[in-house]
């Protein structure tokens, strides 16, 4: 998802000291290693209000497919 044409604007954060000397000491690169971290949670965030959003439509749709099977399930040889 990171791409090397997306615009950058710089900002501060705050870290403790001790965790920037460790980053630092393992030559983690920080803006690379937080925009991923942002992208996973909102991966995660969208995730989770997509799934809210459509739970209902989940639901009967699991229901639908309890009550019927799914399409083609009767065209299966075993």
């Amino acid at each position: 998802m990171t791409s090397p044409q997306r615009a950058k604007k710089a900002v501060n954060v705050s870290i403790s000291a001790d965790l920037l000397a460790a980053a630092r000491d393992c030559d983690i690169n920080l803006s690379a290693t937080l925009e991923a971290a942002l992208e996973l949670q909102l991966r995660k965030r969208r995730r989770d209000e997509w799934l809210a959003s459509n739970a209902n439509s989940i639901e009967a749709c699991n229901r639908d497919v309890e009550e019927r099977g799914t399409f083609g399930e009767t065209l299966r040889s075993f």
